[in-house]
């Protein structure tokens, strides 16, 4: 497994081994990994791109017609009500690769509310036991997860929602997963997959369930960092770029 940390902002040359799945992982809101996203892709010319941020539907609108034109693809896929950052950035992702099939999983906002209602494995559907989300976690692991949910929402949940929060990461999780096995069944890889750090960590992210229902995909795993701070979870590589200026996440907590 490769460690290295590039500060600055540059294309890293690819590792030499083929990959079947590329885990690009991102800080949303900042362009400096988009554009590191984008050219990797270019790189790595996938058959097939998974976007954390497409539902379903939307991505069976992406067509390369579409790709060329920024404005008329933000329109239909109603991006400014996804809530996700500027398409501006996520566009040239698209161009890198615009022949490539696109799939979407992004876990509707029903479905993550279902899961305090109704369960984890009731949400995800056929494949649930496959997946592992029969099982509960071991206690100190669900623990530590609970602790990354109340820090990443600055202290201010309820303790009774964490154990839901720490489902629907699982969720958001195995979907990902799901799409890119469905992804490489479909295309014959290889696959990149554009989702934030956290579902793209070894540990417990989209690698953790790759490795359990298809043990034999050669995964790579990116990892992108702000300012040279740490990424937890296990990376094949980390880059960092300088942090962008943000308001205070917390702010709307207070």
């Amino acid at each position: 497994m490769m460690l290295r940390l590039a500060l600055g902002f540059c294309l890293a040359a690819l590792p030499a081994a083929a990959q079947d799945v590329w885990i690009l992982g991102e800080v949303h809101d900042n362009p400096a990994h988009h554009a590191m996203q984008a050219d990797r892709v270019m790189a790595i010319a996938p058959r097939a791109l998974v976007f954390e941020m497409l539902s379903e539907a939307q991505a069976d609108r992406v067509s390369p017609a579409l790709i060329a034109d920024r404005q008329a693809m933000a329109e239909a896929l109603d991006w400014a009500a996804s809530g996700w950052p500027d398409f501006s950035m996520y566009h040239p992702i698209f161009v890198a690769a615009p022949e490539a099939a696109v799939y979407g999983a992004q876990v509707p906002r029903e479905e993550t509310r279902a899961v305090f209602d109704g369960g984890l494995a009731e949400s995800f559907g056929d494949g649930a036991a496959t997946y592992g989300l029969t099982e509960p976690l071991p206690e100190t692991e669900q623990a530590a997860r609970e602790a990354l949910q109340m820090a990443a929402h600055c202290d201010a949940l309820p303790e009774e929602m964490l154990p839901g929060m720490v489902a629907v990461q699982r969720l958001r999780d195995a979907v990902l997963a799901r799409a890119v096995v469905q992804a490489m069944e479909e295309t014959g890889g290889p696959v990149a997959v554009i989702t934030g750090n956290g579902h793209a960590r070894r540990d417990r992210g989209v690698p953790s369930y790759l490795g359990r229902v298809a043990p034999d995909l050669e995964v790579f795993v990116l990892g992108q960092t702000e300012d040279g701070a740490p990424l937890q979870g296990g990376f094949d590589e980390v880059v960092s770029t300088p942090a962008v200026d943000r308001p205070d996440p917390c702010a709307a907590f207070r």
